[in-house]
């Protein structure tokens, strides 16, 4: 009777979520997360949407939540260092690449999602469960609009426009050590142009970089208020800006072609509390999590089905779907080795203008 008593109140618990589709999730996961009654979760996204999104799936299954924002070069660097025995459980947030280099060396776990079921496209996840995406974001540029009047100079059209002399110490771009969007912008450049011409076009990009952010959306920050001019990153960074009042904000989509990330989340392999992590993955392929990005001011497309988009991103008239078709399997594959690439080439040039903190 005990035992039945149970199941009927998990069962409850379960279909009293409103919007939250885990309808089909096995009562014993459920049962045995709250068991372990913690989760510790890094979060490669803003701040505002990894604490929302960990506070709710508190409220929802009584379990205790612990985040901490880092980058995902961060994560990358510290799951590397504790070699299968993480002091986190799952990451949140944060473009594929670096999820795909800890997949290859074995940092994550494989797990196969319920809730995966409700995904746009089989690109929206790892093909063996080591990864699922949870937004898309488009590579673009950011300027301000304002500097550039006064400075006399038209904003850049695209990749290769901003090379010109004009722009010297008006770029930032993010440390391919520490982002994965750096890490992103080089895989773009390789598949864009080659690998050769996709170096010697990072030499001459550097002469006008006057920082490399320690985090990806490092460049969208200062833009509004001048301090930079022009910031490669992904333009819905740029959005958050803009609807925090800094209207001085433009949108660029490189017209050479752009890419675009897939923002991920993944369980740690070895991690203290995989029943938590496991019932973690299927809340974050819910509409119950990715709709709390609108609100936190995290402006991505969503890839779930049943979620509906951010309304704030409507206005802006981006195309998700307009963009290259990115070759996942090599950036998972060579991002280790392009990166390494990037600052051969680079030389004596990767000098204090990265930026570790």
């Amino acid at each position: 009777m005990k035992k039945l008593l149970s199941v009927l109140l998990v069962l409850a618990m379960i279909f009293g979520f409103a919007n939250i589709a885990t309808a089909e999730i096995d009562p014993e996961l459920i049962k045995a997360a709250q068991a372990e009654g913690e989760l510790i979760i890094y979060g490669s996204c803003e701040e505002p949407y990894l604490a929302a999104a960990a506070k709710h799936f508190e409220e929802l299954y009584g379990i205790k939540t612990y985040h901490q924002r880092l980058s995902t070069g961060e994560v990358q660097a510290k799951i590397t260092e504790e070699a299968g025995y993480p002091s986190g459980d799952v990451w949140f947030g944060g473009t594929t690449d670096p999820y795909n280099e800890c997949a290859k060396e074995g940092l994550l776990m494989a797990y196969e999602a319920v809730n995966a079921a409700d995904l746009a496209s089989p690109m929206y996840r790892d093909a063996d469960g080591y990864w699922y995406g949870i937004y898309k974001g488009i590579l673009g540029f950011m300027v301000n609009s304002e500097e550039l009047t006064r400075l006399g100079l038209e904003a850049p059209k695209g990749w290769n426009d901003l090379l010109k002399p004009e722009y010297k110490d008006l770029i930032w771009m993010s440390n391919p050590n520490t982002a994965g969007t750096a890490k992103l912008i080089i895989n773009t450049m390789v598949q864009l142009k080659g690998h050769d011409d996709a170096m010697a076009y990072f030499v001459e990009l550097d002469k006008n970089i006057q920082q490399y952010t320690k985090s990806g959306s490092g460049p969208s920050k200062k833009v509004g208020i001048g301090e930079c001019v022009i910031g490669i990153g992904f333009l819905h960074d740029g959005i958050t800006q803009i609807l925090s009042g800094y209207d001085n904000i433009s949108l660029v989509i490189p017209e050479e072609g752009t890419s675009f990330e897939i923002g991920a989340t993944a369980i740690f392999e070895g991690c203290e509390h995989p029943n938590a992590a496991k019932l973690w993955i299927e809340y974050a392929l819910s509409p119950e999590c990715v709709e709390l990005a609108d609100d936190a001011e995290s402006y991505q497309f969503l890839v779930l089905n049943s979620a509906k988009q951010p309304t704030a991103v409507e206005p802006f008239g981006l195309d998700p779907n307009n963009v290259i078709d990115y070759d996942f399997e090599d950036a998972k594959i060579n991002t280790t080795t392009y990166v390494a690439d990037f600052f051969d080439a680079l030389g004596a040039a990767a000098d204090s203008r990265f930026k570790t903190e």
